[in-house]
């Protein structure tokens, strides 16, 4: 049983060795980013869906505050519908290259 402990253990830091290794690459985003210019690629844009409210600029926001916020919107703790249909498609690493590539922005 100790053995059994131990190796679930070993596995445990294993996967936190591994989500501590993913870095973002903004260039390996630029294909990734094209559903995100749609909306937030817009000066002023507002969107009707579920309700009328301005969309924020994600160009100049802190990689870590998007890759956060992201992964919010996968797990469902942030509560938007489309935001949450692209999140669940992207992996650690995309979400992570695409922080990246909007954090180098201005």
């Amino acid at each position: 049983m100790k053995k059994i402990f131990a190796l679930l253990a070993l596995a445990g830091i294993a996967n936190l060795a591994l989500a501590a290794e993913v870095k973002g690459d903004a260039k390996a985003a630029a294909n990734k980013v094209a559903m995100c210019i749609g909306c937030h690629g817009i000066p002023g844009y507002k969107a009707t869906f579920p309700e009328v409210y301005q969309v924020p600029m994600l160009g100049g926001q802190s990689a870590k505050y998007l890759e956060s916020a992201l992964k919010a919107y996968r797990k469902g703790e942030r509560k938007h519908p489309s935001m949450r249909g692209i999140a669940e498609g992207l992996s650690d690493q995309d979400i992570a290259d695409v922080a990246a590539y909007y954090a180098e922005q201005k």
